[in-house]
């Protein structure tokens, strides 16, 4: 478990992540309203795209797409997503098969949450923030992640 004590401790961590992120790889990002997904998120995104990149929620478009060197970054903000279909119409395929994918809110998928993925899961701790990482074959990876 990792102890997040503030905002900057979860940037740090989506920053600290990035580098160990492939084309193809799902990251699933689990917790409830406020557990700072978005937050991560944007972390992860200035790491790849460049410190001054505008990430913003895709809670209304439910997708935000951003160009990096290493391959497109397909933000997912599923809570408002009616049922698990529906994402094929954001793109979704395109995004497991050509970018990295950053999934908030998955289990809205049901089964059409990839198997393979890095599940990170964001919870509350006295004034922080805690993370978990776990995921089949991000055993190796996950080890390198330092905050």
């Amino acid at each position: 478990m990792i102890t997040l004590k503030s905002e900057h401790d979860t940037l740090a961590l989506g920053a600290a992540l990035a580098p160990h992120v492939r084309r193809g790889d799902v990251v699933a990002l689990h917790g409830p309203l406020g557990a700072g997904k978005t937050t991560l998120t944007r972390g992860f995104i200035r790491e790849l795209a460049g410190s001054d990149e505008e990430v913003v929620s895709p809670t209304f478009t439910l997708v935000q797409v951003y160009d990096t060197p290493e391959a497109p970054i397909w933000h997912f903000d599923l809570y408002r997503l009616e049922k698990a279909d529906d994402v094929l119409e954001l793109g979704f395929e395109e995004a497991l098969a050509t970018g990295i994918s950053l999934i908030e809110w998955p289990e809205r998928l049901g089964a059409m949450l990839p198997a393979m993925r890095l599940d990170v899961v964001l919870g509350s701790a006295g004034s922080g923030r805690t993370a978990e990482l776990s995921g089949a074959g991000w055993a190796e990876r996950i080890k390198k992640i330092k905050v």
